[in-house]
């Protein structure tokens, strides 16, 4: 009966494959998380073949809508073939709004709500017709490098943002699993729960405000140092993509470097990056591209786009694609491919449609699905993982390789704090080494061309 239940807990899109067991595990070295913004599973592979995306009939129709209060239409899902798009408020009360109670139903009211937050009324974002995007989706055509990914490697379905929330939270959760708000430097216990403002509002729109941020709950990365684990934050140079305000569509953006914390670049802020004298391992994206290319990339990464590059709306799709792509074939060019593991995914569902109601892990739940693929020579090929996973499960997955399964957990850390929950430990939550096969033969790296087009 276990052997069952994990051969179904393994099986994805195609033939029924045998359960992975964490014996391989360690033939993963490097671990590298790229982190896009804005976009909702169903927007990206809603029609992926064998993945849980928009409900459709038998003819291939939408069988689901959203309500316009203005129109008095209820809006499907659509083809937008589009390379830019509009956006949509996304903080924690529009995160609520959208979900509607487990109805899904508010995402056209919610952008139809955006226009008076703009400072720009010139802006596409703004225009009122922009509402209707959230409920476009995109197929192979414009996402001919991810859905290749998806075809060769693995496309998680029920990946869900770590938290209802925006980009700070999101962001906070990929490296410590939790999102708070602190009052005194250095003292944990002077955190507390925050879903919405771990800083005090608008710190990080100035750089005066951001020297008075102190994150002093423990991150993954005092653990890593405290194993002797390699690490770093490759930060993409350039403007941020989003604003400083959780529900602002336009606004004048803060400059994003690996020297100053900001929303996208949180670690310099921590003070257990400080106090460790790690603020360094925040670095620019040419360092990681060097890193790559002569194969000593640490054992882990993250890597951070600048606005032009994200995907955030309104920026351009396929400039996105080219630069994920430019990043994962450095890797795979380099002598690190062979024992590497990289993660794509995306920090909250910028405003988008999706038709899955987030679980509950704890008081905080998880946010939206976000597209998330994994890439790696001992990736399963073409597989569809339907386990119920969040960004937790990646910090679990690194655990597991680099710190012997030692959690984020305040009974067994050095140095405790009075975090929510232990997310990695959530009962639900599903277990990555599924994603693998390490009986296989590495596979040989897969380049693809940043400017490919879908076949004809």
């Amino acid at each position: 009966m276990a052997l069952l239940a994990a051969a179904i807990l393994a099986a994805g899109a195609g033939e029924a494959r045998p359960a992975t067991t964490g014996g391989g595990i360690h033939k993963i070295k490097h671990v590298v998380m790229v982190m896009q913004e804005n976009r909702s599973f169903d927007s990206y592979f809603g029609t992926y073949p064998g993945a849980d995306g928009i409900p459709m009939d038998s003819g291939g129709k939408p069988t689901v809508c959203n309500p316009d209060p203005e129109a008095e239409v209820c809006w499907a899902p659509y083809h937008d073939p589009r390379d830019r798009t509009g956006d949509a408020p996304h903080g924690s009360k529009n995160h609520k709004r959208d979900v509607n109670g487990g109805k899904m139903d508010g995402f056209v009211r919610e952008a139809r709500n955006a226009p008076h937050r703009c400072q720009y009324a010139h802006d596409y974002v703004c225009a009122p017709a922009a509402a209707l995007d959230v409920m476009g989706y995109h197929d192979r055509r414009e996402l001919p490098i991810y859905w290749d990914y998806a075809d060769n490697f693995v496309l998680h379905d029920r990946m869900f943002a770590p938290i209802a929330s925006w980009s700070l939270p999101a962001h906070l959760y990929m490296v410590s699993a939790w999102s708070a708000r602190c009052k005194i430097a250095n003292d944990p216990f002077s955190c507390h729960n925050e879903i919405s403002g771990p800083s005090k509002p608008y710190d990080f729109s100035t750089r005066e405000g951001i020297q008075k941020t102190h994150f002093a709950w423990t991150d993954l990365t005092h653990m890593l140092h405290r194993f002797g684990v390699s690490w770093r934050y490759y930060v993409f140079r350039g403007r941020e993509p989003d604003c400083a305000h959780d529900e602002a569509l336009s606004c004048d953006k803060n400059t994003l470097d690996a020297g100053t914390p900001s929303i996208w670049n949180p670690l310099p802020a921590f003070d257990t990056v400080k106090k460790n004298k790690q603020v360094g391992n925040v670095q620019s994206i040419s360092r990681f591209y060097r890193a790559a290319n002569k194969g000593t990339l640490p054992s882990v990464s993250w890597v951070i786009p600048n606005e032009k590059v994200s995907e955030h709306p309104p920026f351009r799709v396929s400039v996105g694609q080219a630069f994920v792509a430019s990043v994962v074939n450095a890797i795979m060019r380099g002598p690190n491919w062979k024992d590497t593991a990289i993660f794509v995914s995306y920090d909250d569902w910028g405003g988008y449609y999706d038709h899955v109601v987030p679980p509950k892990a704890d008081k905080n739940g998880y946010g939206i699905r976000v597209p998330s693929l994994l890439i790696s020579p001992y990736a399963k090929k073409g597989y569809v993982d339907h386990q119920t996973l969040s960004f937790d499960a990646y910090l679990k997955f690194i655990e597991d390789i680099f710190l012997s399964g030692q959690r984020l957990d305040p009974a067994t850390m050095d140095r405790p704090d009075p975090r929510i929950s232990v997310r990695e430990n959530a009962e639900m939550l599903g277990d990555l080494r599924q994603d693998f096969d390490f009986s296989q033969k590495p596979r040989p790296p897969h380049l693809l061309n940043p400017h490919m087009k879908p076949p004809e």
